[in-house]
């Protein structure tokens, strides 16, 4: 069973118990810092993609991978209905104890629950996909979720910056690699570590690409400031 390493760490921080952070591993031979405290930041300690996302959010929203309930808390207080949905038990405990009122327990892709205006899915949520064959059923999952005209706002980045460039100005990518951005990562915390698990970055025309392929029309609203954009994904008319 995967430890719930976030849901961990987030109820640490919720209770005053925060000591240390989050320390992540990814198949790019990188060891990163996933920082508590910044996932309770507040809209003005935002990047400016994810403060672009929240002023397009329109009617009932769903908030997909809500974490600590940061991006659903600002919504609510705005007088919108806001379902925060996480698959970390502790997450979701976490979001009800700062106040968000509507909160699900659940992976997207055994979620069955009403439709929505907007699905918001930030902080590169667009890996929940795990893998570029995996946007299919992502896609499939989320319009199954959509009223008429609804949008879904998702970020991410395109990576291919982390790869050495070759002689021709390209990239050099190991053969064994299917696409760049399809990374695997675990996570450790108080010396407890989660089991691997697929996650995906990709590049805005690919995502362009896969959303055509599922009957969306996928706009570019921004780029951030490195190398990360904010996309918006409606119905095909």
């Amino acid at each position: 069973m995967n430890k719930d390493i976030l849901g961990t760490a987030l109820l640490d921080y919720q209770h005053g118990n925060y000591s240390e952070d989050i320390i992540t591993y990814s198949s790019l031979d990188e060891e990163d810092v996933l920082p508590i405290p910044y996932m309770f930041r507040n809209f003005k300690e935002m990047p400016k993609i994810e403060q672009k996302a929240l002023q397009l959010c329109k009617g009932k929203i769903l908030d997909v991978g809500c974490g600590a309930g940061s991006h659903g808390l600002y919504l609510q207080e705005k007088g919108l209905t806001v379902t925060g949905l996480d698959a970390s038990k502790g997450a979701i405990e976490v979001s009800k104890l700062r106040g968000l009122n509507n909160t699900v327990h659940s992976k997207l892709l055994t979620f069955d629950g009403e439709k929505f205006d907007t699905i918001l899915i930030l902080m590169n949520g667009v890996g929940l996909a795990g893998t570029l064959a995996g946007l299919e059923a992502f896609f499939s999952k989320l319009k199954s979720l959509l009223e008429q005209g609804a949008q879904i706002l998702l970020d991410s980045s395109d990576i291919i910056y982390m790869f050495e460039n070759d002689e021709d100005g390209g990239y050099w990518i190991p053969d064994h690699v299917e696409y760049y951005g399809e990374v695997s990562f675990s996570m450790e915390y108080k010396n407890e570590k989660s089991t691997s698990f697929p996650w995906l970055y990709v590049d805005y025309n690919t995502l362009q690409r896969a959303a055509n392929y599922s009957n969306l029309t996928c706009e570019l609203v921004m780029e951030g400031e490195h190398y990360d954009y904010l996309a918006r994904l409606t119905h095909m008319k």
